[in-house]
């Protein structure tokens, strides 16, 4: 008798072990079938970089292979001209500016003059908490600049923002001590060079997917480069070059395109590239543009709210899920509709209380091409007092917004209006605000309802 209860005992104990190994597989196997995500946000670069895009300043394979395995857009609009607000508009899947982003994040006075905040408060949805709490491993490895640096002491960590993992530059609020070895955003005696940065940011994404392999990975992989000042290595006897002039910019080029082949023949490597969402794009123009030969067929630079400011490349790969090789000439997408985007792809459910501005774009970038059904918006200053730049011809009105085939710019005052179809016309040299009075009332009322809409400090 007690060796029948014993028997009886072993066998529950044993099928009690089979259910706990089937259901710990079937949670590897639905975290193996769930999509790695990562953001690479290059800084300030313009369509005309990129080899796949038409530039010919230099080479780009790589990024170029990255084009040929997914799909190019090439009517992608970041958030903003300037690094600050359109990483927020990336982060939070809102409008910068209802976060009080207007430019770049400084010391506590210019951000004061520019009227915004010093950080972007931790109360602000985040796409790394979105996709931790749904069970991600988080890391965020490159450029910040939503928070920290300078006299901004006070700025929220990583980890208020959801990232279990960070490895950032001085304009952060947990600086790496191997990029920052003086309190400023780049020193000789940085124990990361500047040239080998982006190798160190590819570093560490590897590391960090292939240490979290049986769990899904959301990564922001956020480079210094293309930023200035261009500072690439030299070989024994070389004269150093200065840090604006083209001919450093186009070696800090060549040596970006071959980590971005690292990174991908990485994560081929370590088996991770077939259930990686990648998506390749920037956070603003191009500046200086060496006679707009870096912003491509468009007008502008950073700092503009012509086409060169805004439109930036965008690639996306997913092998077995997004065809290779192609381009998508139509569908507008815009920065805000990453969030809701990759959630959807990533079978992610938001919060029934998150109102994204952006839209669910996924069928888009699965090869569904379709028109934007909705308008988007970008603002450039809010008083004259810090945007002083760029100078013309490159400076734009303060204001844009794009409608379906048309997008008009202008003043906060309603001055200065210019009207484009920027279907047509995408170099926009032909202004038609005096042909089309309607149309641009129309949008000149849409446009000034927005921006007036959004918070002000202090109000």
């Amino acid at each position: 008798m007690k060796g029948i209860i014993l028997c009886k005992f072993s066998a529950v104990i044993w099928l009690l072990f089979i259910c706990l190994q089937v259901s710990a597989q079937g949670r590897q196997g639905i975290a193996k079938a769930r999509p790695n995500v990562i953001i690479i946000l290059t800084d300030d670069m313009g369509v005309g970089d990129v080899g796949a895009f038409g530039g010919r300043l230099v080479p780009t394979p790589n990024i170029d292979r990255l084009a040929a395995s997914g799909l190019k857009l090439t009517q992608y609009y970041c958030g903003a001209p300037i690094c600050s607000p359109s990483r927020a508009s990336i982060l939070t899947g809102m409008q910068p500016g209802k976060w009080n982003f207007a430019t770049y994040l400084d010391k506590k006075s210019h951000n004061k003059d520019a009227e915004q905040i010093d950080f972007l408060t931790p109360e602000a949805p985040s796409m790394g908490r979105f996709f931790k709490n749904a069970g991600y491993a988080t890391g965020h490895f490159g450029k910040w600049h939503m928070g920290g640096g300078r006299d901004v002491t006070d700025a929220p960590k990583f980890d208020q923002y959801g990232f279990d993992e960070h490895a950032s530059t001085y304009e952060s609020p947990e600086p790496d001590p191997a990029l920052t070895a003086t309190n400023w955003i780049w020193s000789d005696k940085d124990s990361v060079k500047r040239w080998d940065r982006t190798a160190y940011f590819v570093d560490k994404t590897l590391d960090f997917m292939g240490r979290h392999k049986d769990q899904p990975c959301f990564v922001n992989l956020w480079p210094d480069e293309v930023h200035t000042p261009w500072v690439p290595r030299l070989e024994a006897g070389e004269t150093p070059l200065k840090p604006q002039e083209e001919a450093a910019f186009k070696r800090v080029l060549i040596e970006y395109d071959i980590q971005i082949g690292r990174l991908i023949d990485g994560l081929k490597e370590r088996g991770l590239f077939e259930n990686t969402i990648i998506i390749f794009t920037s956070d603003n123009g191009a500046l200086p543009t060496f006679g707009g030969s870096r912003s491509g067929k468009f007008r502008g630079s950073k700092l503009s709210l012509y086409e060169g400011g805004i439109r930036m490349p965008f690639i996306v790969t997913w092998p077995g899920h997004i065809a290779a090789g192609q381009t998508d000439e139509r569908s507008e997408l815009h920065a805000t509709d990453l969030l809701p985007t990759l959630t959807k792809l990533a079978g992610i459910s938001l919060p029934a209380t998150y109102e994204s501005d952006g839209l669910d774009r996924s069928a888009v970038l699965l090869g569904k091409s379709s028109l934007r059904k909705k308008e988007m918006y970008w603002e450039y200053g809010r008083n004259t007092i810090a945007y002083a730049y760029p100078k013309p011809p490159h400076k734009s009105p303060q204001l844009a917004i794009r409608s379906g085939e048309w997008k008009l710019l202008m003043n906060h005052d309603g001055s200065n209006a210019e009207l484009y179809n920027i279907l047509k016309d995408p170099a926009e040299t032909q202004n038609l605000a005096a042909d089309q009075v309607r149309k641009k009332e129309e949008l000149s009322k849409k446009l000034l309802t927005w921006w007036k809409s959004l918070p002000r400090l202090g109000a």
